[in-house]
């Protein structure tokens, strides 16, 4: 009887020795398939051939920090989930950066997102959104940083009419809206109190609309 108990419990052990070496060290749960989500401009290869992640690596030892820096360091992404689902699938969830704005440059139309960052360029302007008047933009620019603040919080009646967006430091923001009108907007304090007054103001004729000091705005 006490034969036959340690012959169970060597055959126990030696059966999760052997299924802990399949697991960790086999491609027996390996990764067969990466499923990438949430990508639009990037293709879903562009994405599989920056993970590098190897067919058949077995999947409870793979490094999900490694895999994730690798996809976050793509330009265009703004965030990536690294995932595991068993038996061997790695998903890939994916938040590709979206642009506020395009900066004419000579090599193209720089796409800037809602951070400042300058993460792809274009043949043509980026649809949809104005074009950003910059020397060079940056988060780390005090006119990028103005310039997108606010219009990260114009409100949304005006920006149809917003053509383009200038500044050549943090407290001269101009936009130039449709009708060849423009706004002298300052800095980017207020934007919300702007954006109300400057709403009023549009009901009225004229080219230039000063509220950079909104209890004091103008029209001329």
């Amino acid at each position: 009887m006490i034969l036959r108990r340690r012959l169970v419990a060597l055959l126990t052990l030696l059966s999760v020795v052997g299924l802990t070496y399949c697991v960790y060290f086999t491609p027996l749960v390996g990764v067969r398939r990466i499923d990438v989500r949430g990508s639009v401009a990037l293709t879903e290869d562009e994405v599989r051939s920056t993970a590098a992640i190897a067919p058949g690596s077995p999947l409870v030892r793979l490094d999900l920090r490694g895999v994730h820096d690798r996809v976050a360091a793509l330009p265009r992404v703004a965030a990536v989930e690294v995932e595991r689902q068993l038996p061997g699938t790695v998903r890939l969830l994916i938040t590709e950066r979206v642009p506020v704005g395009s900066v004419k440059l000579p090599d193209g139309f720089h796409l800037v997102d809602a951070t400042g960052k300058d993460y792809a360029v274009l043949a043509t302007p980026a649809p949809g959104v104005p074009e950003l008047v910059l020397a060079a933009p940056s988060p780390a620019d005090p006119a990028t940083r103005a310039v997108v603040e606010v219009v990260n919080d114009l409100p949304e009646k005006l920006r149809p009419d917003v053509l383009f967006v200038s500044a050549t430091s943090g407290a001269d923001v101009k936009l130039t809206l449709s009708g060849n009108r423009v706004v002298k907007w300052g800095s980017s304090e207020n934007t919300p109190r702007k954006a109300a007054v400057l709403l009023v103001l549009l009901s009225r004729p004229g080219t230039t609309y000063d509220v950079s000091s909104p209890d004091l705005a103008t029209i001329s």
